[in-house]
């Protein structure tokens, strides 16, 4: 009989880790699913610890790493409890299924193991139950197309990041940074630490922007400390930040070889005969960042569009999702950084447990009195949090013409080579007004990633073409998988019939 944990957590990330830790902490038993080697999630991306312990020359822990304090202390204490036996760590394993128990029954998680992660374990466990679950997905770069960006040396500007915190690994020797929002001046400064020369950084927007957000700017004061470190940095490197600005186009042959880089209007149009060539061998995009929902969806959870224009999960001031037994913590329920990613995981597990010690479990939980102290404290510093990040997102929006960059040529899904001209195509001569018939009539999202690169400026696209704003239901269209990672035919082989009637009742009763 397989062991059913107190609360089975799924992401190793800011929310994740934080978690875990709090839910060992007080007293529950606890799984930790992650995909990745060694815990730290996009946001604490590390070089290989063990190539780092036996190369610290070249690997100094926390390079290039903000708030990497935190970061070690969560790892030193999820290690202690893993010692004690109160966590279960499994990484490099996705999960590709979840079964929510409902209302007091157990849920389940498909595992297999991630996709060339090393030191991932055949033998561990095919499946975890637990009486809750976390889910920490985190979240990864939006992209909107542009005229060349499926040229090599074209990368997401998360991607760019990741390479140099976790490989020391630049992409390329002079750097354009394109898209909007804070995000893009870490990304900027890095790589000019590493000595990649970074020929402008094309902000879409103005940072007046900021000025009809103060109310929710002002809640969190600690930021501006950072935001004047980077415009320090920027100065030292000197490196050119344009503002309602866009990289509009992407030359080359076999790569990258420059950009046209475009004044903008307020409303996000191209002003005629501002373009502007810059060569460069290395573009970064980054319009914000999109939540990872292919576990909330497949668990029946409700979502709604955020402020930013994102799916997210709906959840309460306990971070509980519309299923019973299922919690959402960190940029899955909106876009606001590691800081609240932490403090919704720490929050995430409290309320778990003090419904764990409500409830007479077997485990003692701390005093319930002192939880509630402290759950109340987290709600009100999420609170505080949210408003800078809704301040943020109001301040930074995807500019609303960014469609009229577009040339009929232009591929907005690389993976399936499905082209501007075809969705025009579809929506004049087949009807289609949504990111539902888009994808059924022309195949977005219906390659590789799934819709995870090309799922909201389809759906976008198809907000543009019957003249409303982008809907629920055009980004839920775009979002939700049957399967929530590979898996391989002989996993779902091996599953028992018995497995199979689980699984369609279930669904069953989720319909």
């Amino acid at each position: 009989m397989l062991e059913v944990f107190d609360v089975a957590v799924v992401g190793a990330g800011p929310a994740g880790l934080a978690a875990a830790v709090h839910a060992a902490d007080a007293g529950l038993g606890v799984a930790l699913v992650d995909a990745g080697s060694q815990p730290g999630g996009q946001f604490w991306r590390h070089p290989d610890e063990a190539a780092a312990a036996a190369n610290p020359d070249q690997f100094r822990e926390g390079a290039g790493q903000h708030d990497w304090k935190r970061f070690t202390d969560l790892r030193t204490r999820l290690n202690r409890h893993r010692g004690a036996g109160r966590l279960v760590y499994l990484p490099g394993r996705q999960v590709w299924l979840i079964e929510p128990g409902g209302h007091g029954g157990a849920a389940t998680l498909r595992l297999a193991p991630a996709v060339d992660v090393p030191g991932s374990d055949a033998a561990e466990p095919g499946q975890v139950r637990a009486a809750h679950v976390i889910l920490c997905p985190g979240g990864y770069d939006r992209q909107l197309p542009v005229p060349g960006w499926d040229l090599p040396g074209v990368m997401a500007a998360g991607g760019a990041q990741a390479l140099l915190k976790g490989n020391r690994t630049t992409a390329g020797t002079v750097a354009v940074i394109g898209g909007t929002g804070p995000f893009l001046l870490p990304v900027a400064t890095g790589l000019a630490g590493a000595g990649v020369k970074v020929a402008a950084i094309c902000e879409a927007n103005s940072p007046t922007g900021w000025l009809g957000n103060l109310a929710g700017a002002v809640r969190a004061p600690e930021k501006a400390g950072e935001g004047l470190a980077y415009a320090a940095a920027l100065a030292r490197h000197r490196i050119p930040y344009k503002v309602r600005t866009a990289v509009t186009e992407i030359h080359g042959t076999d790569r990258v070889e420059a950009v046209t880089i475009s004044r903008l209007s307020p409303d996000g149009s191209v002003l005629a005969g501002t373009g502007r060539r810059i060569a460069c061998d290395l573009v970064a995009l980054g319009w914000g960042f999109t939540a990872q929902l292919e576990l909330v969806l497949a668990a029946g959870a409700q979502t709604a569009v955020d402020a930013d224009g994102s799916l997210i999960a709906v959840v309460d001031n306990r971070m509980a999702s519309s299923v019973p037994g299922i919690s959402v913590a960190g940029e899955a329920t909106g876009v606001g950084g590691a800081a609240m990613a932490v403090v919704e995981g720490e929050l995430a597990a409290l309320c778990v447990a003090a419904g764990a010690g409500a409830a007479e479990t077997a485990r003692p939980t701390a005093a319930q009195p002192e939880l509630d102290r402290r759950i109340a404290r987290l709600q009100r510093e999420r609170a505080r949090l949210r408003e800078f990040a809704l301040a943020m997102h109001r301040a930074n929006p995807v500019p609303a013409r960014w469609h009229g960059w577009l040339a009929p040529e232009t591929l907005v899904c690389r993976c399936e080579e499905v082209d501007y001209g075809t969705l025009c195509r579809a929506h004049e001569e087949l009807g289609a007004d949504d990111a539902r018939s888009l994808k059924s009539f022309a195949r977005p999202g219906m390659g590789w990633c799934q819709g995870r690169v090309c799922g909201y400026a389809t759906a976008s696209i198809a907000a543009d073409f019957a003249s409303r704003p982008v809907s629920e239901a055009d980004l839920r269209a775009m979002s939700k998988r049957t399967l929530a990672a590979p898996v391989s035919l002989g996993q779902l082989a091996a599953l028992e019939f018995d497995d199979f009637d689980d699984i369609s009742a279930d669904k069953g009763s989720q319909e």
